[in-house]
């Protein structure tokens, strides 16, 4: 049933190693259980009810678009609530309340309408193929550059915000910035004072996984991935219990393992607040669905061509097998989020760890989605994976998408420079849809100054012109 379903042989894999894969990727993107109804309640500033509801709605949702994924568009691609949109959802709220008066909840549901109306489009424009078309507009030499640049992206998450350690004043430290930055080893142990220990735990624990995973995966070891973090995860309870005098098990002996649907019931599932879109205003309404759209769209498209190359799924030109399927997923996804709670669910580049441990076919997709719905139950056993770990995982899957540079002529300047802006837009700003902006951007303009305006398809020129609004015009 699996094999007709999923096409394992045709795609060279096996059951084994799909859920494998499955189970890679929930492991490096387990953190957004949590962390998303933290940062769409504001840590429960709008009440412990509406972070359950939002925990939920991302369990939920993820497994949704997940599912979508698996048997739509058969690739082995997940997805959840999308970091970056997510914060940009909870500034959005925070700006209607300043803007209207409403109190939090209510806020929080009339933003839920602007997603609903976002995936509501994107369906349409997925059904249309016209999504499909933005995507093949992408020169295919910067659409090669997509993957390397999600790969420096991964690593600077990896490195430099994934694992953070915060003192008794809650002032947080991170690994590249507060500890290989420091002068000295005596000037970063002052600045950190009882962060200190914990920090080089981690540091110790994420290079101890990131070298098991190299040497298992230079064995031709299957799941070196998951094996790796497994081990990290094992050598950071170890030091938390025998060095730091931490029981890391704790938070296991309070832990709730019964979902709270009540409270999803009555805050987010089909709470809708179309009464307060009235009050925020429609040109108001109207550029924040545009604004929330082309983060998502270009997020998801350069998601899924970087992985796509990194996995060989690409043909000649570039181009990705189903990829309307793959972008109706999404849709679909995004459809669910808004109805049960939480912010634009979108393609994880967290996918990639999947597809490097093995991941060819929806199963991989289909497998995290279960586990997403099992954390439902389970979120507390997931909240125990430590960070360092995952940044193991994230740091080798950045190596391996770098890979991709050997692709591109960077002789080629109206190429080279796109991609190399790319590459440093990327990491830094966090966004792979405004990255993917910039070097469409920088493509079109040094093609027309070069007299080479006519290579350039007017889709590109449109698309770039979206751009230039969206980063310079001030509404």
């Amino acid at each position: 049933m699996l094999e007709k379903c999923f096409k394992l042989k045709e795609n060279g894999t096996s059951v084994r190693t799909e859920i494998i894969a499955g189970l890679t990727t929930f492991m490096t993107m387990a953190y957004i259980i949590a962390l998303n109804p933290n940062i769409l309640t504001n840590y429960r500033e709008g009440g412990d009810a509406l972070w359950n509801g939002v925990f939920l709605a991302t369990c939920i949702s993820s497994a949704i678009g997940m599912f979508a994924m698996a048997f739509l568009a058969n690739k082995p691609f997940c997805l959840a609530p999308g970091m970056g949109l997510n914060s940009f959802f909870a500034i959005v709220v925070g700006n209607l309340i300043a803007m209207t008066g409403m109190g939090y909840v209510d806020s929080f549901q009339t933003v839920l309408c602007v997603i609903l109306i976002e995936g509501i489009v994107f369906l349409i424009l997925s059904l249309l193929n016209i999504r499909e078309k933005i995507v093949e507009s992408i020169p295919l030499g910067v659409r090669l550059g997509i993957a390397p640049s999600i790969g420096l992206m991964l690593m600077n998450i990896g490195l430099g915000s994934n694992v953070y350690i915060a003192d008794e004043n809650y002032n947080q430290f991170f690994v590249l910035k507060d500890f290989f930055g420091s002068l000295t080893a005596k000037y970063a142990k002052d600045t950190m004072g009882s962060a200190y220990p914990t920090m080089v735990l981690s540091v110790v624990t994420m290079f101890i996984g990131l070298f098991v995973i190299v040497v298992l995966a230079h064995k031709g070891v299957k799941g070196a991935v998951i094996l790796g973090m497994l081990v990290a995860s094992v050598i950071y309870w170890i030091g938390d219990f025998a060095f730091l005098h931490v029981n890391p098990f704790e938070s296991l002996a309070t832990a709730s393992f019964v979902p709270a649907f009540g409270d999803m019931a009555s805050t987010t599932l089909f709470k809708f607040n179309f009464a307060g879109l009235a009050q925020v205003g429609w040109m108001t309404v109207i550029i924040l669905i545009i604004t929330f759209c082309i983060i998502d769209m270009f997020d998801t498209i350069g998601t899924l061509v970087g992985t796509a190359s990194k996995a060989d799924m690409v043909d000649k030109e570039g181009n990705m097998p189903n990829m309307k399927e793959a972008l109706l997923s999404d849709a679909i996804g995004t459809i669910a989020g808004s109805a049960t709670g939480t912010s634009t669910v979108t393609t994880f580049v967290e996918s990639t760890s999947g597809v490097a441990a093995g991941g060819r076919t929806g199963l991989t997709a289909f497998t995290c989605g279960v586990v997403f719905l099992l954390c439902m139950f389970l979120a507390p056993i997931a909240a125990i994976i430590p960070a360092a770990a995952t940044s193991a995982a994230l740091i080798y899957v950045g190596v391996l998408m770098m890979s991709g540079l050997k692709k591109i002529d960077f002789e080629d300047m109206s190429i080279g420079v796109p991609v190399a802006l790319m590459m440093i837009a990327m990491p830094v700003s966090s966004s792979i849809g405004h990255a993917i902006g910039i070097g469409m951007v920088s493509y079109t303009i040094i093609k027309i100054f070069t007299g080479k305006a006519k290579e350039v398809s007017v889709l590109t020129y449109v698309i770039s012109a979206i751009f230039l609004v969206k980063f310079f015009l001030a509404v």
